[in-house]
């Protein structure tokens, strides 16, 4: 009787530990078909169909935040949304989004180029820029090669100038009796070190790098605003100034947002966004890239 009690007890535990083993395997198996559902749902929901879209419509890129190739608005992605809006034959406007504070001066001048170049090869399609809160810097300068440009009265533009930035610690190490050891092959291949003093020659050279940079912007914003733009000095000297008073120096053509120009300018109201989104893989990537730049000393126009 005792072993008849113990093969059933027996048997029953290892009923309920072979129940338990296959709840556990079956909740693992829905919970992995529950995440490959959100991730379809995911995938289908940020899928761009904008190049499909078969109806007359406004094509919208943004141009949103810093411009850098470690950044969203980076070159590469704002292009790809450019050259995907123009090629559709019902887009009948193309709206360049801006809020930005600027960035790359490579990263602007080469969204500048191809802005010119689509609109060569497209001249029936019209280009706008709309300011949101600020165009400042590299965002301008994208902004200029657009046949307009359109901003609220607080809008914030400008800023056409170029800074480099770093810190010097030489004094520090001085103070704290350290000594920097630097080798180089090449006597000025150290001269942006921040733990070394900068020599005048060495600042003279970085400054006539900046006014080389300065003057390629000023000329981009001669050509796209050309005689729009009101003779004042001040207006390269890196100041900037609201979306009424650029109105005013000529940087900026009328007060205008997406909706009124896709409205009233183009006579497309439907709006479709060509923004190209990135992948987790794809911002990883550029992370790490710009992560590796950002370690040196960087210039921008902001």
């Amino acid at each position: 009787m005792d072993n008849l009690e113990q093969n059933v007890i027996a048997e029953i535990a290892q009923s309920s530990i072979t129940e338990q083993r296959r709840s556990r395997r079956w909740k693992i198996f829905f919970r992995f078909l529950y995440l490959a559902l959100a991730l379809i749902v995911f995938i289908v929901l940020n899928r761009n169909d904008s190049t499909s879209h078969q109806a007359p419509h406004t094509a919208i890129v943004d141009l949103y935040g810093v411009i850098s190739s470690g950044a969203p608005a980076n070159a590469y992605d704002v292009i790809s949304g450019l050259e995907d809006a123009f090629s559709n034959s019902f887009v009948k406007g193309v709206i360049l989004r801006v809020n930005s504070p600027g960035g790359s001066p490579v990263q602007s001048e080469l969204i500048n180029q191809e802005v010119k170049r689509l609109r060569g090869l497209h001249p029936d399609v019209p280009f706008y820029a709309v300011v949101e809160d600020l165009c400042a810097s590299g965002g301008y300068y994208v902004a200029v090669a657009a046949d307009q440009i359109y901003v609220a009265p607080s809008s914030i533009v400008g800023s056409i100038g170029v800074r480099m930035d770093g810190f010097e610690f030489s004094e520090a190490l001085e103070n704290l009796g350290i000594k920097r050891r630097l080798l180089t092959a090449g006597k000025n291949k150290g001269f942006l070190d921040p733990f070394t003093p900068m020599q005048p020659e060495q600042r003279a050279h970085a400054t006539s790098i900046l006014d080389n940079i300065h003057q390629q912007f000023i000329d981009a914003v001669t050509v796209g605003r050309g005689e729009r733009l009101i003779d004042n000095p001040e207006i390269f000297s890196g100041l900037v100034w609201t979306g009424e008073q650029a109105i005013a120096l000529g940087l900026v053509d009328a007060y205008g947002s997406v909706l009124s120009v896709s409205r009233d300018v183009i006579g497309a109201p439907e709006l479709v966004n060509y923004s190209v989104g990135e992948s987790l893989g794809e911002r990883l990537a550029r992370k790490i890239g710009s992560e590796i730049y950002n370690k040196t000393m960087s210039y921008s126009l902001f």
